[in-house]
């Protein structure tokens, strides 16, 4: 091999019959580099850049003179097992409902306090890498630091004197190590301290001249009692082992006050870093949890010793590639000759997700030429321009590059903190530096662990959904207790906040937050999309049936004899907003909330559907249901033409609130739509009108999908032009939205559900479906994305979609379905064509809905 190549380990060239596509061919000439890039390293947290495999995350500073990896493993909470329970609830509840019923809202909205609980617990930083390298800050030149979102790596480069020095980082889910690789490109040139650390409860120390063992414990209690520490019970107890490697022949590395390693001298130098906690799920006390994180860490980094830094890289790409690859996006805003044909050679890809290779996708050997590699951080016209330059000049250029980018930044975000076996993304999915983060960072349940998982189904990532259906799972458990006890139903019950031990009860203080008993109810909503977007009968049956069962058992119970003979919920509340009663006092407990309404109809639809699927419809507990949906309270408009967001038309003392729960019908939820509630669509425009555009992230992104539902594209777009805003972390309080250099969401300050939203509202954009219909681009700003295509997003039904538009109009449209035969009514701008997709069938479809190709996909071919 020549100079600076080496053998990297690759998997084979997985087979397609892209020739079904007219054209086939990898990527075009012209595809973008997803790279979120800075010209200097980080001055605060969110300027660092995030890795993470799911479970193990960290954030790379990306220091000169010292650096930074402040690390995160998902399972450290503060706090033990609770009981959620409260026996002395149901004579307050019966208060609260006779306050309610004589119309005393206010005074109900006092007497509810004393339904409230304690607070959750609190996520926890698991602790630092720190690297010294004894360089000056001021004498480094050209300076790059990027995270390429195709391969999820972050690497830092700069020059000291004529040394250039590298450093690559990422996170790996086959091998849940955290690898870092650095290097110089003169033999002997690199020397460094490295050390752990923590701002919990830890010691750390060397073992041998190659390891620093670093082990501590999270507090047993949210806030540790001062004192005795014997009243501070026993947390999660945790493990960080950094394991080092050097190369060249003059290196050498000694022990420094038994808990640093300094090296000195080599070429390059790997760092694998394995941590564990001893967290053995919701229900185990830490105190009697059998884990070792310790011997776990070790038994990580045994299984990895022998590995190179290639072929980790290897097979970390080979994962986390299976599914970025799924779905690609480009967007431009002007048409050329050119870049038709290459538009069309994209839309011609079919993004492959599995491999078959018989070792996991990892085999043969090709040669990396690393001069060649392009990391030089430039955009495609070759000047640099850092990516917190090109948000700021968003407003002015509007460039579609930038929208893609965060498209994709969503996706990654999603597979680095929610996969198979992990726990949910919390309120900053994995990623936290504090011990007392916003919010706790606990997943808020009426609106941002939603909103979490809403790219996962239509973006093409929905395995990255399990670990909300374990959480579901484990919220049942604990929310059969407090539904029983509570409130005297059957079911279980999950309210407004939860943490790692599943809390099922009201959280404290307020009742405008506290008292939300749907949140248990809105996440069940997931469990039948997941099924309606993959056709899995197994886990309709098996998972989420159950769930849905149960969480209507409580509605059920919960729902009482109203006004004018609907059935309602009391004590009710439109989640963190207050209104004005009739007599003049703020309140914030009514009945019946538009959202609960809302709600309610999803699950017990939902219920039904899922039954006749299972052969369960003939069931007295099925009957009951629909009875029950029949007589539920319709969706009404207000005095000013608005949706109703209460019971009773109350007057609104922020009309410009953050939250949108009024309009749940029209997204996520299905019961507000064109076709078949117009008035209500309009109603439900004159209520985004009426709130307004300003909001936090995560407010700005439902408001961009509930545009895009009424197939507003205008509205749409605006609300991408209000998100994309640079934040300045010295003055955040001076924003509302917005992001932050390394394209984190604000509200601010931080949170994640906003990259999240983002994403899945530029796919409702470009496509939305229903059981029986798939809408083509149904609100593409036509004038700012004139030519573009978007590959493998998902539709109901288990269809695969590819779209191509030309000059704001569509050019064509491909569609696949893998588990069965399914009908669907296509729209495209006013045209409806009805169509049936034979599954294994390409179906190639133009501008006029017609189908001018269908060929067979191979079996055994995944996308």
């Amino acid at each position: 091999m020549g100079e600076g190549e080496e053998w990297v380990w690759v998997r084979p060239p997985m087979e397609a019959d892209v020739e079904c596509w007219a054209g086939g061919g990898g990527e075009t000439d012209d595809a973008r580099p997803l790279k979120v890039q800075f010209s200097e390293p980080a001055k605060h947290w969110t300027d660092a850049t995030p890795i993470g495999n799911g479970r193990l995350g960290a954030m790379v500073w990306g220091g000169v003179a010292s650096e930074t990896l402040q690390l995160n493993h998902d399972t450290l909470w503060t706090g033990v097992p609770g009981n959620y329970t409260d026996p002395d609830a149901p004579p307050v509840l019966s208060k609260v409902r006779e306050l309610v019923d004589s119309g005393q809202y206010a005074e109900a909205s006092s007497a509810a306090f004393g339904l409230s609980d304690h607070p959750s617990d609190v996520y926890q930083p698991l602790g630092d890498i720190n690297l010294n390298f004894g360089d000056s800050d001021d004498a480094y030149v050209a300076y790059e630091r990027e995270l390429d979102l195709t391969t999820a790596t972050v690497s830092v480069k700069y020059t000291l004197g004529d040394v250039e020095f590298t450093r690559e980082h990422f996170s790996s889910n086959p091998h849940q190590v955290l690898v870092t690789k650095i290097s110089a490109n003169k033999s002997g040139c690199l020397s460094f301290i490295v050390y752990l650390d923590s701002k919990l409860h830890h010691h750390s120390s060397a073992n041998g001249a190659n390891q620093i063992i670093m082990e501590g414990s999270c507090p047993g209690k949210r806030i540790p009692p001062k004192g005795n520490e014997s009243e501070n019970p026993s947390g999660i107890k945790f493990s960080a082992i950094l394991e080092l490697q050097i190369g060249g022949d003059d290196g050498k590395v000694q022990v420094l006050n038994d808990r640093k390693l300094k090296v000195d001298g080599s070429d390059w130098a790997v760092l694998l870093l394995a941590a564990s906690s001893s967290f053995d799920g919701p229900f185990t006390k830490p105190s009697d949890s059998k884990k070792d994180p310790t011997s776990a860490c070790l038994n990580t980094l045994s299984s990895v010793r022998n590995m190179s830094y290639s072929q980790l890289l290897a097979y970390h790409l080979d994962d986390y590639q299976n599914l970025f690859h799924r779905v690609t996006l480009q967007l431009s805003k002007i048409s050329s000759g050119a870049l038709e044909e290459k538009r069309l050679a994209f839309l011609n890809q079919i993004p492959l997700q599995n491999s078959t290779a018989s070792d996991g996708g990892v085999s043969g050997l090709v040669k990396l030429n690393s001069s060649k590699v392009d990391s030089s951080a430039k955009l495609m016209d070759g000047t640099f321009k850092s990516t917190a330059e090109r948000v700021k000049s968003f407003k002015d250029d509007e460039d579609p590059l930038l929208v893609e980018l965060l498209f994709h930044y969503g996706r990654y975000l999603l597979i680095s903190c929610s996969r198979p076996g992990t726990l949910i993304a919390n309120l900053q999915g994995i990623w936290n530096k504090d011990t007392e983060p916003a919010w706790d960072a606990a997943p808020h349940l009426n609106i941002n662990l939603q909103m979490n998982y809403w790219p996962s189904l239509s973006c093409n990532l929905s395995e990255c959904q399990e670990p909300l259906f374990d959480f579901i799972a484990s919220l049942a458990v604990n929310g059969n207790k407090t539904s029983k006890v509570n409130y005297e139903t059957s079911g279980w019950v999950a309210h407004q906040v939860s943490d790692v031990w599943a809390k099922t009860s009201p959280d404290r203080g307020d009742p405008v937050w506290a008292l939300w008993p749907m949140g248990g109810a809105w996440l069940c909503t997931h469990l039948w999309e997941h099924y309606s977007f993959t056709m899995d009968k197994g886990f309709l049956e098996d998972k989420a049936y159950p769930l849905l069962a149960g969480c209507a058992s409580f509605l059920l119970d919960w729902l009482i004899e109203g006004h004018g003979g609907y059935l309602e919920t009391n004590p009710s509340t439109s989640p963190e907003h207050y209104f004005i009663a009739p007599d003049g006092k703020t309140a914030s407990v009514s009945y019946s909330s538009t959202m609960d309404m809302a709600i309610i109809k999803e699950v017990f639809s939902a219920v039904i559907s899922s039954a006749e699927v299972l052969g369960r419809s003939d069931s007295d507990f099925i009957k009951h249901i629909e009875n029950a949906l029949s007589r539920l309270p319709p969706t009404r408009i207000a005095r000013d033409g608005s949706i109703m967001e209460w019971a009773q038309d109350f007057e609104d003392p922020d009309v410009h609130h953050r939250h949108l729960s009024h309009l749940f019908g029209l997204f996520p939820g299905h019961t507000i739509t064109i076709e078949k509630t117009p008035d209500l669509c309009k109603a439900a425009a004159n209520s985004l009108y009426k709130r307004g555009d300003i909001g936090p992230g995560w407010s700005t992104t439902w408001k961009m999908a509930l545009w895009a539902r009424l197939h507003n594209s205008e509205h749409a777009y605006k609300m991408v032009r209000q998100l994309i805003n640079l934040v300045d972390p010295d003055h955040e309080g001076d924003f509302e939205g917005g992001l932050y250099s390394n394209l984190f969401t604000a509200h601010p300050p931080f949170q994640i559900d906003g990259n999240f939203g983002f994403t899945a509202a530029i796919a409702e954009m470009l496509v939305q479906s229903t059981k029986h219909d798939l809408y083509l681009l149904p609100a593409l700003p036509r004038e700012k994305w004139a030519e573009g295509c978007v590959k493998g997003l998902k539709a109901r039904g288990n269809v695969t979609v590819n779209v191509c538009w030309k000059k704001g109009e569509l050019h064509e449209a491909c569609f696949w379905s893998k588990n069965e035969n399914c009908l669907k009514r296509l729209h495209y701008r006013g045209t409806v064509a009805t169509v049936t997709l034979t599954h294994g069938n390409i179906y190639r479809f133009n501008n006029h809905l017609k189908c001018v190709k269908t060929c067979f996909l191979k079996e055994g071919t995944f996308f």
